[in-house]
């Protein structure tokens, strides 16, 4: 067994230094270590300390819920947590969402965890969830599926070929910092989603700085820009995981739509 847990360790290791695109000789010298004692690792040769696991993943950049299965993957207990959002123990995580989405109002922001999912959301996001059908609405609800769906933001979003080519590539992303299957596939779904091609070369606008979401509401064309937020110094899983995502007027005229709203 311990034989089997080394090779697991060492595969894991191997995976992590190669998606990050690290030669071994360079994370050997940041880490330490001998290039034949990393090599050893790799193969299974040699069992890392826990130091030596938390060490190397931490120079890998590899977030905290892999950096728990590099050292279950070594025989040690999990180092972080991973706490319900609803818990005691996250009181203070739920307090500060709450005072970040408030405090973006009348401008929508809402929180997600790691696979898009819904966490909470200000008032405002009222805006972007209009006419939408009940069955969109329902828990769990995914924010990527909702914004590409037709039948929820889709078909409001006038550059809907450039948003979703910057969707695509946000995801794509995350795919390669944390490998997480569940995402690769949230990936598959949403590229099969009904798409009309000449929408593919949506014009950027002039003067843009960034992909701006472009949606219509009544009559109007509203500009948004999108910034994201996350926690600081996580040591908890789910903290690690939740961002909130802000879209703040790009012109005066939306900003002037939002505020009568």
């Amino acid at each position: 067994m311990a034989d089997e847990q080394r090779y697991l360790f060492g595969d894991l290791l191997r995976q992590w230094r190669i998606n990050r695109k690290v030669p071994q000789l360079e994370l050997a010298s940041v880490a330490e270590v001998s290039a034949r004692h990393l090599s050893f690792l790799e193969t299974g040769r040699s069992a890392p300390s826990r130091p030596m696991v938390l060490r190397l993943a931490e120079h890998l950049d590899v977030p905290l819920r892999e950096q728990n299965q590099m050292l279950l993957a070594a025989g040690f207990a999990p180092s972080y947590g991973e706490s319900p959002l609803d818990s005691d123990r996250m009181t203070m995580v739920r307090s500060a969402l709450r005072q970040v989405l408030t405090a973006t109002e009348p401008y929508p922001a809402l929180a997600v965890d790691r696979h898009w999912n819904l966490v909470d959301a200000n008032a405002a996001v009222a805006l972007l969830t209009q006419d939408a059908p009940d069955d969109l609405l329902e828990a769990p609800f995914n924010v990527l599926k909702f914004s590409l769906d037709p039948r929820g933001l889709g078909d409001r979003i006038v550059n809907i070929g450039q948003w979703r080519r910057h969707l695509f590539d946000r995801l794509d992303r995350q795919i390669k910092v944390t490998g997480d299957p569940v995402l690769i596939r949230l990936l598959a779904e949403l590229q099969a989603y009904p798409y009309t091609e000449d929408t593919d070369d949506d014009p950027a606008l002039a003067g843009d700085v960034a992909v701006y979401l472009r949606l219509r509401a009544d009559d109007s064309e509203l500009l948004f820009l999108s910034t994201v937020t996350t926690f600081g110094t996580p040591l908890d899983v789910t903290v690690e995981e939740l961002s909130v995502e802000s879209f703040y007027p790009a012109d005066d005229k939306t900003a002037q739509y939002l505020r009568q709203l």
